[in-house]
């Protein structure tokens, strides 16, 4: 009786593909690092629209149409809906 191998057979990849798929995570890794970048900017933004909005007078607010405890939504509210 004899055994047989059930070892699957190696595949080797071309050099040509290793390249490709080096691009392709190099690429991920980068855009990745632009996102995050990206995200941070728009946050400090948008922080600091909200501390330029509660630093102004109610009544300047409201001649924009804002209530004081609207700033945070009137902020953010092209993210999400309430």
């Amino acid at each position: 009786m004899t055994y047989e191998s059930t070892a699957h057979p190696t595949h080797s990849v071309s050099p040509l593909e290793g390249l490709r798929r080096a691009g392709a995570g190099l690429r991920r890794f980068f855009a990745g690092i632009g996102h995050g970048i990206m995200m941070g900017s728009t946050a400090q933004r948008r922080f600091e629209q909200v501390q330029g909005l509660q630093a102004k007078s109610d009544e300047e607010l409201a001649a924009m149409g804002i209530k004081r405890d609207d700033i945070v939504h009137h902020v953010f509210k092209d993210l999400y809906y309430i």
